[in-house]
């Protein structure tokens, strides 16, 4: 869904996490990765603009950051 939100595919997200294109199959599957592994993606996708939101009830979720006004 991240991914989504920023129009980047997979190659895109592994080449901005420094990982391989298997690797963000790999972790779409819901397979386990390296804690590393996992917050070398987290930090490309929030560099990028998205903000991950905790579970509230409905889940843990996604969003795009509101551009704060200059």
């Amino acid at each position: 869904m991240a991914r989504a939100a920023i129009a980047w595919g997979v190659r895109d997200l592994a080449r901005e996490a420094n990982v391989s294109p298997d690797t963000i199959a790999r972790l779409e599957r819901g397979e386990p990765l390296k804690e590393n592994t996992i917050t070398a993606i987290r930090k490309a996708l929030e560099a990028a603009g998205v903000e991950f939101i905790p579970q509230n009830g409905g889940g843990p979720g996604v969003r795009l950051k509101e551009e704060t006004p200059r």
